[in-house]
């Protein structure tokens, strides 16, 4: 491999550990598990309001800089209007518990979606929310909340068209790049490893552009049992992958080792 080849590749390598810096989570099956154990399933709900904790808090101890959960899709408000309307509950509710300990503990909160549905309550306290953890950096911890794959993409062009209009962008020169700065994680480097649990093999239209490269990891261990164990068993199928980005593991073998 020739020299300027070496350079490209190991720049690529750059920064990366046995540790993944960006962690995003689809959290499924908190409704078997409730049903399991013949609970309503809000309860399986609020177990994994349970689990979130503990896992904002092992990411901070492993050096994991960012945390993205999956919460509620733009397809969930399809669910039964009861539950929805726990789950708005309980997303309130959490605001008002865990945003004071997220704080004490230097870590950012972000929500990204469009919120404006869920009402003035909850986006007022979103806000509030970000407003007093924005200069935390133990860890970013990003929800994602009436969030789809495809409307942060349309969302994105959409403001690329809109400066193209007002004759801000020449349309020709428009580029992956140019799209990146109008996406919901803007700024946040993209999931290196990208959790489901439930038993489900699919995205489910969560962060479609950000994924690309992303390391897949598949569990059915539905999510409120998913435990600090659990996580490390995922970080160690992580750790032990060569990520090529679209290179051969020999070009990534050489620049290792140049």
């Amino acid at each position: 491999m020739d020299k300027s080849k070496i350079t490209d590749t190991a720049a690529i390598l750059a920064g990366q550990s046995a540790v993944p810096q960006h962690v995003a989570v689809i959290m499924d099956g908190n409704g078997r598990w409730a049903k399991g154990r013949g609970l309503p399933r809000v309860a399986g709900h609020r177990k994994g309001v349970e689990r979130v904790r503990d896992m904002v808090s092992a990411c901070a101890e492993k050096g994991v800089k960012f945390l993205t959960l999956f919460a509620f899709s733009s397809e969930n408000w399809r669910r039964p209007v009861q539950e929805v309307q726990l789950l708005k509950e309980l997303f309130l509710s959490a605001l008002d518990h865990e945003i004071r300990k997220l704080h004490k503990n230097n870590v950012r909160f972000r929500v990204i979606g469009d919120t404006e549905r869920f009402g003035e309550k909850i986006t007022t306290r979103i806000r509030q929310s970000e407003t007093l953890t924005q200069k935390n950096t133990a860890l970013t911890l990003t929800i994602a909340a009436n969030y789809g794959g495809r409307w942060d993409i349309a969302q994105a062009c959409a403001e690329l068209a809109r400066r193209a209009v007002r004759g801000e962008i020449d349309p020709d020169t428009i580029t992956e790049k140019s799209l990146e700065p109008f996406l919901s994680l803007a700024g946040v480097p993209e999931p290196d490893l990208f959790i489901r649990t439930g038993g489900e093999q699919r995205i489910s239209n969560f962060l479609l552009w950000q994924l690309a490269y992303t390391e897949m990891y598949f569990t059915p261990v539905l999510w409120p049992d998913f435990d600090r164990a659990q996580f490390e068993q995922a970080l160690v199928s992580y750790a032990g992958r060569q990520r090529r980005f679209g290179l051969t593991g020999e070009q990534i073998e050489t620049a290792r080792h140049a």
